[in-house]
């Protein structure tokens, strides 16, 4: 029998974070809120592609809500490390204001 692989979750300020082609999902799915991240411009520094322009919401992870109703809040801003700054921050402050 084939030995089972662990796989780590990638994680940010202890939360978990998600990517999907140029969408990344951060926190988790079983809390009342989540960050969706598109990255929806990018340029090419040496071998990698950077993003320099991010989308980011605040969403409800409930099904029952239209996708569009979901989004509690937006902005864009630039690049990567700003938006999961934003991100972190934005999460962290409904998580807490849901378990007043």
């Amino acid at each position: 029998m084939p030995e089972k692989k662990e796989t780590k979750i990638l994680t940010y300020k202890g939360r978990a974070l998600t990517r999907k082609d140029k969408v990344l999902y951060y926190g988790s799915m079983a809390d009342k809120y989540i960050i969706m991240l598109q990255i929806t411009d990018s340029k090419e520094l040496s071998d990698i592609e950077l993003a320099t322009r991010v989308s980011l919401s605040l969403q409800l992870t409930d099904p029952s809500i239209k996708s569009k109703d979901r989004i509690v809040k937006k902005t864009e801003t630039e690049g990567l490390y700003q938006a999961m700054d934003i991100a972190a921050i934005w999460l962290e402050r409904a998580l807490a204001a849901e378990n007043k």
